[in-house]
């Protein structure tokens, strides 16, 4: 079956970005990476995504990746570079600024095209961290922000205050979302609609539990081997795999499933 990527908006932007987001989490060598970003290339694929926390992700994406331009790329700031250094982490200004010159030396990039706050800091105030992501917004460095992992309250107030001050809002959310997991359904993804936000869906397969990925007995709880088998059924009607299945149900609430993948052919077996 011929597959034709389409794309969406990000947030109220005019950005558009494919509807499958590729996340390089996995990809720890340039061996490994090229082929995994060129397979996603192919097929229509311009959005990738990493983290300062992800190990040397960010340095062996920086070496592979052609077309800069071509690319939509993100990254994330918040978990901790060094567990010795008390302002290796947080949402603080001093921590963003660090993380984001080290990623743009890894990413082998002057400018970021998605900067994520990777995880909601309770002990940095709302209006820092929105401050300093405008800051390196106007200075050219990042296009457009994003959040992960955060409690509604925080980011609809952080997006308010952005609103009161003429500063740059966050444009997507980041949250594990898939058929076993659908607690964000009661507040997080209402809030993402009314603000015009993006949802990237993380772990869409659920750790491999809805791919097939993860057989082995006593590895699956009732309910967890309930869904699974539903998918399967589902997929052995269209003539379609598990994943496939699995993700069509995630762009179906309006989501993006952000996937991880170690070999093209899991590339295209989340194509369809």
């Amino acid at each position: 079956m011929l597959w034709i990527m389409r794309y969406r908006l990000f947030g109220r932007t005019g950005l558009r970005v494919s509807e499958l987001l590729l996340g390089t989490m996995t990809l720890r060598s340039k061996d490994v990476a090229r082929p995994v970003v060129e397979a996603y290339a192919d097929a229509g694929g311009n959005f990738l995504d990493t983290a300062s926390a992800y190990g040397e992700s960010e340095e062996v994406l920086g070496a592979v990746l052609s077309r800069r331009d071509r690319f939509v790329l993100a990254t994330k700031y918040a978990l901790t570079r060094d567990p010795a250094d008390p302002n290796a982490g947080g949402n603080h200004r001093k921590n963003l600024v660090s993380s984001l010159e080290r990623s743009l030396r890894r990413l082998r990039t002057d400018y970021l095209d998605v900067l994520w706050v990777h995880l909601w800091d309770r002990h940095t105030p709302v209006e820092e961290t929105m401050r300093a992501l405008d800051d390196v917004v106007r200075a050219g460095k990042v296009l457009y922000v994003g959040v992960s992992d955060a409690p509604a309250w925080f980011v609809a107030r952080a997006n308010t205050l952005a609103e009161w001050r003429d500063w740059t809002p966050f444009a997507g959310l980041q949250v594990p979302y898939n058929l076993l997991q659908r607690d964000v359904e009661r507040e997080l993804l209402p809030m993402a609609d009314v603000l015009g936000l993006t949802v990237a869906a993380w772990a869409p397969l659920a750790a491999g539990k809805l791919s097939g990925g993860t057989r082995r007995s006593g590895r699956l709880s009732e309910r967890e081997e309930r869904a699974a088998r539903a998918v399967r059924e589902v997929a052995d009607s269209v003539g379609a795999t598990p994943a496939r299945v699995a993700l069509a149900w995630v762009r179906s609430s309006g989501a993006l499933p952000l996937v991880g993948a170690r070999t093209p052919e899991q590339v295209l077996d989340c194509l369809g």
